[in-house]
């Protein structure tokens, strides 16, 4: 690491620490000097929560992948989402009951969350799967079912609504 004493502090070369832009920003942009303990500190913050991240989200990522392949429609939602309501109201629609896991009310809910924008690119709630496949989330369903692909997906006829 490039550092250069400047009184009690050093000044940093930041280009060398793989520390996100936007800390590395805010430490440039300051007219004081980061001591080295703090940036020390910083990086093995950054390394263990990531660390930390990635182990527990292969846990998580398990709960996903079998609570899909488990059921035939499973909604990760949260129990106050209006646009969780939503998607539930149109299984309610076709008479069918889905299997809802409500992050909120989970001990591992954000956990379950961030597995779950690692699998499908999103973080928001709702998510919707259908034997097995991804739907998305509320307007995707809502689409879905107006389209009749959720009915044919669920082998529901429009005869029998």
């Amino acid at each position: 690491m490039n550092a250069m004493v400047v009184g009690r502090t050093r000044n940093i070369n930041m280009s060398s620490l793989a520390i996100p832009k936007t800390i590395k920003m805010s430490m440039v942009m300051s007219r004081r000097s980061v001591s080295p303990l703090v940036v020390s500190m910083l990086a093995v913050f950054l390394v263990t929560s990531s660390y930390a991240t990635v182990r527990a989200s292969s846990a998580e990522s398990a709960f996903v992948k079998k609570a899909v392949s488990s059921n035939k429609i499973v909604i990760f939602s949260k129990s106050y989402c209006p646009y969780c309501k939503r998607a539930k109201a149109v299984f309610r629609e076709l008479n069918q009951s889905p299997h809802i896991i409500e992050l909120d009310e989970r001990d591992d809910g954000h956990s379950v969350q961030d597995a779950l924008s690692e699998i499908v690119g999103r973080r928001t709630v709702p998510q919707v799967f259908v034997n097995g496949k991804h739907i998305g989330g509320s307007d995707d369903t809502v689409e879905a079912y107006e389209s009749g692909e959720l009915a044919k997906l669920l082998g529901v006829a429009k005869d029998d609504l």
